[in-house]
């Protein structure tokens, strides 16, 4: 059979594609992009517009491919599953856990499409971590490597911890394992992974947590890149940047989650820190990583988010000097305390805050990318954009670009960088001559 995998959202939506993939590989089918018999979609639905986003998606897919089999796992399968099946273009419904399963049920189906399947094995009953293959996904030069699923937090606005279940982590020596077989496949960058992996280790039975985990990948694959996913701010504290500090091949770019700068907000969101916690850690960052990237997210017109609330976030941010910054309309998620809560902000309220903090987030990100400017920065070169332009990342999260020919990908090459054009980095490569 041919096999047609697509994934909507994080990070972790994309390894699980990739697993899937593979094991349909390992199982004797063709993976293709078009004209496939069954298409596998890992949808998302961390907002309302995401579930608008899956549809579309299906629907175009369906179009391309109008006699597969089209199954939707993931988050929305999890949360919606009614809403796929009445939209006449959904076969299999497959939710967030069991996945390897998945592609047994799209053969069974194949082979005995009118009768309906018993999908009732993806309801969330997993208490364990579901060990799957790790790799590089297709077209791509990082490795994900998911080590974490699940959420204990259940923020007032998110829906995930409904959709994922609670907390399942992959253990250590697993975990290395992974990390060690892709390094010795050639791998020279792996971005470890979750839903929320602050959370990694709560729920084995030995203590390790994640801070260990990090450190012992870091030892035992030291010439392959280790790159974090998003962080719970609270996980960034001395012991972290200590132990951590100490290992080169650890990128020094953290993705903390602020989501709003004022405390008040903060406590009607439940996030578990104050602003006071979250500069103080990141001082901690800074000092332990000079110069590293601190990058967030952050929604505004969160309900009863006042103009004076909206304007100590603005302040907040300034204070932190973050280096790129994801702005998010709040978005109304039904099964979320804050969808019913009173005094929701207009959504010409919300795009007018929106855009005053891109402009503030803009401006920040300028400052830091033109710090740059004259360096020398080791780059991985990933590929060629529209343009022929090379595109890399050196140690930080931006994009560095490129009009020389001669970089090749998934190899490093010293460049010098020259100037900075909207969000990303222009560079010049230089030899050792030059460099010495």
């Amino acid at each position: 059979m041919k096999f047609c995998f697509f994934a909507l959202g994080c990070k972790v939506n994309l390894f699980e594609s990739e697993a899937l993939s593979q094991l349909a590989e390992k199982y004797g089918h063709e993976i293709v992009e078009n004209n496939a018999d069954v298409c596998v979609i890992n949808s998302c639905t961390v907002t309302a517009t995401s579930d608008h986003k899956n549809i579309r998606a299906i629907r175009k897919l369906k179009k391309l491919n109008p006699n597969a089999i089209i199954a939707v796992a993931g988050c929305m399968a999890q949360i919606e599953p009614e809403k796929l099946q009445q939209s006449g273009i959904v076969d299999l419904v497959c939710g967030t856990s069991d996945r390897a399963e998945i592609i047994t049920l799209c053969e069974n189906f194949w082979i005995n499409r009118n009768q309906i399947p018993d999908t009732s094995i993806f309801r969330l009953s997993s208490k364990t971590f579901e060990l799957l293959p790790s790799g590089v996904p297709r077209g791509r030069t990082r490795a994900l490597l998911k080590i974490q699923d699940g959420c204990d937090n259940y923020c007032t606005y998110c829906i995930i911890p409904y959709a994922r279940g609670h907390v399942r982590s992959l253990p250590l020596n697993d975990a290395v394992k992974q990390a060690t077989e892709l390094a010795q496949s050639g791998v020279k960058e792996i971005v470890l992974t979750g839903i929320e992996i602050s959370s990694y280790g709560r729920d084995l039975s030995e203590t390790y947590d994640l801070i260990d985990l990090i450190d012992a990948i870091c030892k035992a694959v030291p010439n392959t890149r280790i790159r974090l996913g998003s962080l719970e701010p609270r996980t960034v504290n001395m012991r972290f940047c200590q132990i951590l500090s100490a290992y080169s091949n650890l990128m020094p770019h953290f993705h903390l989650s602020l989501q709003s700068g004022s405390d008040t907000v903060l406590k009607r969101m439940k996030r578990r820190y104050s602003s006071e916690l979250f500069l103080n850690n990141i001082s901690i960052l800074r000092k332990y990583f000079p110069n590293c990237s601190i990058t967030t997210d952050i929604i505004v017109g969160f309900p009863d988010e006042t103009d004076e609330e909206f304007l100590q976030t603005i302040d907040f941010v300034k204070k932190c000097e973050f280096s790129s910054i994801h702005v998010f309309p709040y978005s109304p998620r039904s099964g979320t305390p804050a969808a019913n809560m009173p005094n929701q902000i207009s959504e010409q309220v919300k795009k007018q805050r929106a855009n005053k903090l891109k402009e503030v987030g803009l401006n920040l990100q300028k400052k830091y990318l033109s710090s740059f400017i004259g360096q020398i920065l080791h780059v991985l070169w990933e590929h060629q954009d529209s343009d022929s332009l090379w595109c890399g990342h050196a140690q930080y999260h931006f994009i560095i670009k490129t009009t020389n020919q001669s970089c090749q990908k998934n190899h490093y090459h010293d460049a010098k960088i020259i100037d900075v054009k909207d969000d990303f980095l222009i560079a010049s490569l230089v030899d050792l001559t030059e460099k010495n």
